[in-house]
């Protein structure tokens, strides 16, 4: 059962109910660095995040210049913002994750962590240590290894160690209470220390062993083993050194079993990320020595927030019970500067030891991140639920574009060519949020806007003209010749041209003229414009005109790398993907992270490799053509007698009829 958030304070009372409340609360911030916390009117926390400078970094959210979906929504829902001040960065990524377990914000990222799973446990402290599986990570002096995403590989390693490193397998009570040696002893997986007389130096040796073999120190267990072996062979002790021998014959067994990845045989955790929308896959690999010892993954469904942030609060989870073992993380992409920094200094203490956050951009560390990211794609594929993940994408599409319906069938055109030369248009067709392919379809424009002539390159820049007449001639196709409905021209729910406004009114325009209806009634028709970079308006004049030294773009009163830093945040501006509707002025701005997004993206990035796809084949089918064969009703056959009778294109041009 899911557990229930914290209750908001009985008494509550926003401070913040207006615009001029929030910009005196922002004012009055400290610019230091700590933790806020966003409260909505009714007291519940919504938001919990850190910052190197709180005041700023709050700041940001109500500018307007964040990007996550959820942030324009704050300004209308917050009630108070609170703050938590820490002496540095660590401190702060340490709050923040406990601040977010505590209270479950609804728009902070909440993977599940590591203390669902299991994690092996030895304690060397005990007298006769054993190694346990259990769920929950104390500071009680014992060493802890894992965690293991699956229940099966963790139970798998627990017999892995006790079939060769022969420690005791019973409970403490069982050990006090034993009267004989039990099965365990027979089959020589223990050497009873509940009753019979063990050397306790041999039996710490074999504790050191399971703890090099759970790191992954292969190679140091192999070495200490087979010098052991030798000391008891020396010692005449050859009953010990055979059963040392048997040991090491069959480690050496289960680790040639294991891929070697990575030639420098260091410790590396490898962190790949697929994602489709609001569906997040992670996994970690665990390379040991050079050697893939295992992988764990991790799903989330619903995370509209960007990658950088998954990423940051997944590691911060997925190490809070378990120090890092491995020295070097390879990530996937970068870290924001305030997350990544912090982050590296808490897993350098937790482990003891340096640990480095790396994404590598080729050679072999990449090629490992591409494993991971493989490994993240695989078990995405596995565990997602199709037909669910396709009708909770198409809803929110229906809510985010103000539709009438979940578009079943959708269609989107885009058109393709080389100023204005091999004009052709694609169709593509999704079907409950996937494609059929079956369906595509590609148009050579025939009017002005697609003649061919090398002579006139620009004739066919006309991309409206092209989108009138390609969407004319596929609406034509809707009904066959005896007016019975076509299944495979059937209208779609919803009609996609890639563009903006322009674009938005060909396609009605083509609508209209046929008579086709439109609508909640009929066929539903957006423009799907690209994300694009550009200028701000604002800050194309001279900065600071009328001051006395002022330059364009040149913020005065700072020193010139802060004049610099402020300008390249300041002067351009992100345009995200927009969508525009027939009859709303303003254009519907689609998220990064989410999944109507994500769904819009494919299906025009789809109907662009389409179009540039056939718009290549008919360039390289002109390019090899002769003269002669783009006269209409010459063909291949034609043209070679004809050359063969008069010898070239010339003696056929002076040629009388």
């Amino acid at each position: 059962m899911a557990r229930a958030r914290p209750r908001p304070p009985p008494d509550f009372e926003p401070r913040i109910r207006t615009a001029q409340d929030l910009e005196g609360v922002l004012a009055r911030l400290p610019d230091t660095t700590g933790v806020y916390i966003m409260r909505d009117r009714e007291g519940r926390v919504v938001y919990v995040g850190k910052a190197h400078r709180l005041r700023a970094r709050v700041r940001q959210y109500f500018s307007g210049q964040d990007p996550r979906r959820f942030v324009p929504r704050l300004g209308k829902i917050v009630g108070d913002i609170e703050t938590v001040v820490t002496a540095n960065d660590k401190e702060a990524l340490l709050l923040e994750n406990n601040l977010i377990k505590r209270h479950r914000p609804r728009f902070n990222v909440r993977l599940r962590d590591d203390k669902n799973y299991l994690v092996l446990r030895l304690d060397p402290q005990a007298r006769w240590p054993r190694l346990t599986l259990v769920r929950r990570m104390k500071q009680d002096g014992a060493l802890y290894f894992g965690p293991y995403h699956s229940a099966a590989s963790a139970r798998a390693t627990l017999r892995v160690v006790n079939r060769h490193f022969q420690l005791r397998t019973c409970s403490d009570r069982v050990l006090r209470s034993r009267s004989r040696p039990c099965l365990q002893y027979q089959i020589r997986r223990c050497p009873a220390p509940c009753v019979l007389d063990v050397d306790e130096e041999a039996y710490r040796a074999s504790v050191r062993d399971v703890g090099l073999f759970l790191r992954g120190r292969h190679e140091d267990l192999l070495r200490s083993l087979r010098a052991r072996m030798a000391a008891a062979a020396e010692d005449l002790r050859f009953e010990e050194a055979a059963t040392l021998r048997d040991q090491i014959g069959s480690i050496e067994t289960t680790l040639t079993s294991q891929r070697v990845v990575s030639p420098n045989a260091q410790d590396q955790d490898v962190v790949g990320m697929y994602r489709e929308g609001g569906q997040v896959e992670l996994v970690v690999l665990q390379i040991r020595g050079g050697k893939l010892l295992g992988s764990q993954g991790y799903s989330e469904r619903g995370m509209e927030v960007p990658d950088e942030d998954v990423l940051a609060h997944f590691l911060a989870a997925y190490y809070e019970g378990a120090p890092p073992e491995a020295g070097e993380l390879l990530l996937p992409f970068a870290l924001a500067p305030d997350d990544a920094e912090p982050l590296a200094r808490w897993l350098s203490e937790r482990r003891g030891r340096p640990v480095r956050l790396h994404v590598p951009q080729r050679g072999a560390k990449h090629k490992l991140v591409r494993l991971a990211a493989r490994n993240a794609a695989a078990n995405f594929v596995t565990r997602r639920d199709l037909r669910k993940d396709a009708h909770a994408a198409l809803d929110r599409l229906r809510a985010r574009l103000r539709l009438s319906r979940a578009p079943q069938r959708m269609e989107c055109f885009d058109i393709s060519h080389l100023q204005g030369t091999d004009v052709v248009a694609s169709m593509v067709v999704f079907v409950d949020g996937a494609p059929a392919r079956r369906l595509y379809r590609t148009f050579k424009v025939r009017g002005a806007g697609g003649r061919d002539a090398p002579d006139a390159p620009h004739a066919g820049n006309d991309d409206f003209a092209a989108m009138y007449e390609v969407l004319s001639r596929r609406l034509a196709r809707a009904d066959r010749d005896d007016g019975s409905p076509d299944p495979d021209w059937a209208l779609p729910d919803l009609l996609v041209v890639d563009g903006g406004k322009g674009q938005l009114g060909r396609a009605m325009a083509a609508l209209q003229d046929l008579g086709v209806p439109t609508g909640p009634e009929g066929v539903e028709v957006v423009a799907l414009a690209k994300e694009r970079v550009r200028e701000r308006p604002e800050d194309t004049g001279p900065a600071g005109a009328g001051e006395p030294g002022a330059r364009a773009g040149v913020l005065p009163g700072r020193t010139h790398q802060a004049r610099e830093a402020t300008r390249g945040r300041a002067r351009y501006e992100t345009r995200p993907e927009r969508v525009f509707i027939p009859g709303v002025k303003d254009p519907i701005a689609l998220r990064p992270g989410s999944s109507e997004r994500h769904l819009m993206e494919r299906l025009r990035d789809e109907a662009h490799r389409f179009a540039i796809t056939a718009h290549r084949k008919r360039r390289s089918k002109r390019m090899t053509q002769g003269r002669l064969t783009r006269i209409r009703g010459v063909g291949r056959a034609l043209e070679r007698n004809l050359l063969r009778h008069f010898g070239s294109v010339a003696a056929i041009a002076r040629a009388s009829e």
